[in-house]
């Protein structure tokens, strides 16, 4: 009698196992095939960099091919319109940075329909928080920060400011800077992404710009870029100790230029859990970490919510930098 209650509670219980486990079968489905992550700027710039290894440490915990694909232009924004578009089903990701959160306030500054927002996107992670640098190359006279600004105001509409895209992530640090010191009246050459913003001071058709230190180090290093100051909150000690930070110098202006990677809105909750956890595990890998030392970089990543908590107060600083910008 025993044995015979004891081997029913198995077959109940088993059946019970089954059951609870079938939903969960159904959705190990995904990923079936290829992944692509649109990376919305040109090679050479930060998503480039955090973006490639970060496809290569997925692919063995996916055991899919995770595909990076360049879709840049209009700062960023091309890449995130065909992403905002894309089917959510969590096989066209998006890699994108601090310059997504300001497009809606963009695109009513011009008094235009907003073509995208945050609230199209699904945060899945964010990987680096990279401190921004101002800049000038090795034909300018300019040592300090100090001297940099006097001779900017000195030299109105004289030196040439090289962005990644008009109100793009490496165009808006310029409005938080200019909203300390008063304007510089630099003329503005706006690209396609961070790496074509970098090629233009490097061949001085500009003189400054503000961009990361780990797209940036390799020129520093090789003495064709002068860091002045940067915009994070304490000094990149392990790279570059000896630029001073904005606060140091007596100016309250913070900007990272960070990025992250998404979903479309509408992407099916159990997809974003299965990503977010292969993102994260990926992100902590050895393979990744090392990847991002090797460009001066250092991982902060927060998972989907923490990034959404994030996001919510940066998109926020980011609106009012592009608003500042409008202003002039």
């Amino acid at each position: 009698m025993d044995r015979h209650m004891d081997r029913r509670r198995f077959v109940i219980g088993t059946a019970a196992a089954a059951f609870a486990a079938g939903p969960a079968f159904a959705q190990e489905a995904f990923p079936t095939h290829a992944i692509t992550i649109i990376n919305a700027f040109p090679p050479g710039g930060i998503n480039d960099l955090v973006t490639r290894p970060l496809a290569a440490a997925m692919e063995p915990i996916l055991k899919q091919p995770v595909v990076v694909e360049a879709k840049a232009g209009a700062a960023g924004q091309v890449g995130a319109q065909f992403v905002a578009s894309a089917k959510p089903d969590g096989y066209t990701l998006l890699s994108h940075n601090t310059g997504i959160s300001g497009y809606a306030e963009v695109d009513k500054l011009f008094g235009r329909p907003a073509k995208t927002t945050r609230a199209d996107f699904i945060p899945l992670a964010r990987l680096v928080a990279d401190p921004v640098l101002l800049l000038v190359n090795d034909q300018q006279p300019y040592k300090t920060l100090k001297e940099f600004v006097e001779g900017a105001k000195a030299r109105p509409d004289t030196l040439v400011f090289s962005s990644g895209g008009l109100y793009g992530a490496t165009h808006l640090p310029l409005a938080y800077l200019e909203k300390a010191t008063g304007p510089l009246k630099l003329r503005h050459l706006p690209t396609n992404g961070g790496g074509p913003a970098i090629v233009a001071i490097l061949g001085n058709n500009a003189q400054v710009t503000t961009q990361s230190v780990s797209a940036t180090l390799q020129h520093v290093k090789a003495g064709k870029l002068r860091p002045l100051a940067s915009f994070g909150g304490t000094r990149s000690t392990r790279v570059l100790p000896d630029v001073p930070t904005f606060k140091e110098l007596g100016y309250d202006v913070e900007y990272y230029l960070w990025v992250g990677m998404f979903a479309p809105k509408g992407t099916p909750p159990a997809i974003v859990t299965t990503l977010r956890a292969a993102i994260g595990k990926a992100a902590l890998s050895d393979q990744f970490t090392a990847a991002l030392a090797n460009t001066g970089q250092e991982l902060a990543y927060l998972d989907g919510p923490d990034f959404q908590t994030f996001w919510d107060v940066d998109g926020k600083r980011t609106d009012e930098a592009v608003i500042s910008i409008g202003r002039q």
